[in-house]
């Protein structure tokens, strides 16, 4: 199973529509246009005419390093905190006693649990906008998979700025 996270190119904020791999749009990607730090907002698009909230990423405020918090329904279930290094990008994940490892940078790494590979993530590096293909073995890891790398692209968009 795949899923294709497209960012959309003509936004005001961080935007991003989820595609199966059918075409179908699945899930729409928001950022908080204002807000203290940086708060992502997930959307099913498949529920009835009103999209429906499943997951927010925030950034906890005063903290040295970024840090991330991902909620599920409301309930925190999750952070991710940048390490502090020099030449590379390394981040602690505590969620949901899932691994990952990888090259954060170039977007290609894996998540497993218990050595059990879960899920990957790779870049589509020839796409006018930023383009990551997940490839899930189990369709119940979609949504928690679906948050954990956004939010590991907010912690790298947070350590641009």
């Amino acid at each position: 199973m795949e899923l294709y996270i497209k960012q959309r190119i003509f936004s005001w904020t961080d935007s991003y529509d989820v595609y199966d791999d059918t075409g179908e749009a699945r899930y729409e990607v928001r950022a908080a246009l204002f807000s203290l730090g940086h708060q992502i907002h997930v959307y099913d698009r498949r529920a009835d005419e009103r999209s429906e909230e499943i997951g927010c990423i925030r950034q906890k405020l005063f903290t040295l390093l970024p840090t991330f918090e991902i909620e599920i329904g409301g309930r925190v279930v999750g952070t991710i905190r940048k390490k502090f290094t020099l030449f590379r990008q390394d981040y602690l994940v505590d969620y949901l006693g899932w691994d990952v490892e990888g090259d954060f940078m170039g977007w290609d790494y894996r998540i497993h649990q218990n050595g059990r590979e879960l899920l990957s993530i790779t870049k589509e590096i020839w796409n006018w906008s930023d383009t990551y293909t997940l490839r899930f073995r189990d369709p119940a890891d979609e949504i928690p998979g679906l948050l954990l790398v956004l939010a590991i692209d907010a912690a790298n968009c947070s350590h641009n700025d």
